[in-house]
């Protein structure tokens, strides 16, 4: 007797959320940097323009390129359908949109010479909110303080003193949206 195997779409806004980074990291690539001009990549324009507000929401689907989406999606993909199982779908949603936003704001305040795209800020989200999964009322998990201090730690350190092209003030603040999402979520069950 043989055992047929079935392939499931165990996580359905991980895959959802994965498969749009792909299509516009594909888009930018093949539109050598326009669409992800255009749609996928937010900076200081005017607050006139309709598509500054988009911007505002579709800059974590754009990546610089392939390496930039590969190391992003390997982390979601790994993070994401443990959390979705856990949290559910819309909370994930929720996840993504709030740090979406909340980077595209402090960017666009704070730094309005520097463009801003990729999924980074949802990583360190993710794995923030990671550390919370065996979070209890009354409890700090030794995971979440050991989390905070060696990723965001590093990021501090790397925004200090390493000039590169990386938002470690994304990584930062999708690390804080994380931690906030976590405790207040799991406070409340």
């Amino acid at each position: 007797m043989r055992t047929k195997f079935k392939i499931v779409i165990n996580s359905p806004v991980v895959i959802g959320f994965v498969a749009l980074c792909f299509a516009a990291t594909l888009a930018g690539i093949l539109t050598r940097g326009y669409s992800s001009r255009l749609l996928f990549q937010t900076y200081h324009s005017s607050l006139a323009l309709p598509l500054t507000y988009v911007r505002f929401f579709t800059h974590v689907l754009g990546h610089s390129g392939w390496s930039h989406f590969m190391g992003n999606a390997s982390y979601i993909l790994l993070l994401g359908p443990m959390l979705e199982e856990k949290y559910g779908s819309a909370v994930l949603v929720k996840v993504i949109v709030i740090t979406a936003v909340i980077t595209a704001l402090v960017n666009y305040i704070f730094f309005p010479g520097i463009a801003l795209l990729g999924a980074s800020g949802v990583v360190f989200a993710f794995i923030i909110l990671t550390s919370f999964t065996g979070f209890r009322s009354g409890e700090i998990p030794l995971t979440f303080l050991l989390i905070a201090v060696i990723f965001i730690g590093q990021q501090i350190y790397e925004g200090a003193f390493i000039k590169d092209d990386i938002s470690h003030l994304s990584h930062i603040i999708g690390g804080a949206v994380g931690a906030v999402i976590g405790y207040f979520w799991n406070r409340k069950k």
